[in-house]
């Protein structure tokens, strides 16, 4: 049976004890979760690794880092650099989207050395080695082969595979009578549409769902369902295009479910401030709670070198209001392939997002850290500021470059520290 098939069993497995562990919750909980969807447990049955993870309402907001090598950058050794990076600054889950150099053997090795939850979009692999390597066009690549691109991944080991599934003839008819100043910006969702089109067909991954469902669960791998008709700048959030795919989501979520399968979705992109809140009510309300997986969202479009910082203020907002699970967004989005320190930006930067929004969804144990560092900082007592830290490296680099102050105090108002001035004020009234 499948994990979610065990957990509507009241079938209690090392999956869910592990799982329920890391996140500091009771198995019944756990299993409850899963059973009515709310939850989620990527782990493929190929793939062994400790830290079993759980998405989802009542656990912690979790953040994934998204690496992956370019045909431009198709080394190996730099996807695993960066994979060391993402490890180390905390991330809960990666997705490898690779599309240079030899795909399956990246993807392998990266699995092989991930001890968290790995994530694929199973299209990448399925039109960079048909086009570039057979020259061929994007609508030339057979069903047969997009399949088998898939079960291969799963065999594999991946934990979660994005699929745009929901983008269907009815979709693109709502979006050529509703246009977009930017049109389609899911690489993913913009490969389908020209299959589509080229082929004149149905969207094969919305035609023969079935299958590709029988395929997820017998590996176990998690059905992440693709929003290929994101929203790419603030102007188009909340078209009619995004709603209609998400509507077809939600009615695909329900018979994932029926077939044993775990699944998440993916959000909106580009989104004002304004319109987070209700797009995560509208996705909780048309995918019946189904755990939220959104891409930042960036709340401007005008800082690129900073869209880390867009995308950590949209994560936060929108992981307040429910969301689940925060793909990073990276200084180099828009920009370039990301370098090793881009991505420990982007990943520090989501996980300080997501701990803001654990702090108001009054997650156990999140605002208990932020009281322990005001009792550190109340002492002056350094070292445990910077153990308590998102980013202890970081906290300590600059604690040193600025410690030019001889007393316990910083560099910034030595002497005149408030926190020394007050004690001594309270001294003197006692």
């Amino acid at each position: 049976m499948s994990i979610r098939e065990d957990a509507i069993n009241g079938k209690v497995t090392p999956v869910f004890e592990q799982c329920a562990a890391h996140e500091g919750v009771s198995v019944e909980t756990l299993m409850a979760g899963v059973a009515a969807g709310d939850i989620c447990i990527p782990k493929n049955h190929h793939h062994d690794f400790p830290r079993v993870t759980g998405i989802g309402k009542g656990l912690k907001t979790k953040v994934n880092a998204n690496i992956g090598s370019s045909k431009d950058h198709p080394e190996l050794e730099n996807e695993l650099q960066k994979l060391c990076v993402c490890l180390k600054a905390g991330a809960d889950a990666v997705m490898d989207l690779s599309m240079g150099g030899e795909i399956s053997a990246i993807r392998r090795e990266i699995l092989k050395n991930c001890p968290i939850p790995l994530g694929t979009v199973p299209i990448y692999q399925s039109i960079a080695q048909f086009v570039e390597k057979d020259k061929k066009k994007i609508g030339e690549v057979s069903v047969d082969h997009i399949f088998q691109t898939i079960e291969e991944q799963a065999r594999d080991g991946v934990d979660f595979m994005t699929i745009h599934c929901g983008i269907t003839r009815e979709t693109l008819r709502r979006i050529d009578n509703h246009p977009r100043l930017l049109g389609v910006v899911s690489r993913g969702g913009s490969f389908t549409i020209e299959w589509m089109s080229y082929n004149n067909r149905e969207n094969p991954m919305y035609e023969h769902f079935d299958d590709l469902l029988a395929i997820l669960k017998e590996h176990e791998v998690t059905l992440s369902l693709g929003d290929g008709i994101r929203p790419g700048c603030l102007a188009d959030a909340t078209d009619r295009g995004q709603v209609q795919e998400l509507i077809h989501l939600g009615e695909l979520t329900q018979r994932a479910w029926d077939a044993g399968v775990q699944v998440m979705i993916e959000g909106p992109g580009h989104m004002p401030l304004d319109q987070i809140e209700a797009n995560v009510m509208l996705q909780k309300r048309l995918c019946h709670n189904a755990p939220f997986y959104v891409l930042g969202p960036l709340v401007t479009d005008i800082a690129p070198g900073y869209d880390h910082i867009t995308g950590a203020i949209g994560g936060a907002i929108a992981a307040s209001a429910g969301a689940d699970f925060l793909c990073y967004v990276t200084p180099a989005e828009h920009l370039k392939l990301p370098s090793s320190q881009d991505v420990h930006d982007g990943v520090i930067a989501s996980r300080i997002a997501a701990h803001a929004a654990d702090i108001v969804k009054k997650v156990p144990g999140a605002m208990a850290r932020d009281i322990e560092m005001a009792k550190r900082r109340c002492a002056l007592d350094w070292k445990g500021q910077i153990e308590l830290s998102v980013d202890p490296e970081k906290a300590r680099r600059y604690r040193e470059e600025g410690n030019t102050y001889t007393g316990d105090a910083c560099s910034m108002c030595g002497s005149f520290c408030a926190i020394k001035v007050y004690k001594q004020a309270s001294r003197r009234r006692e």
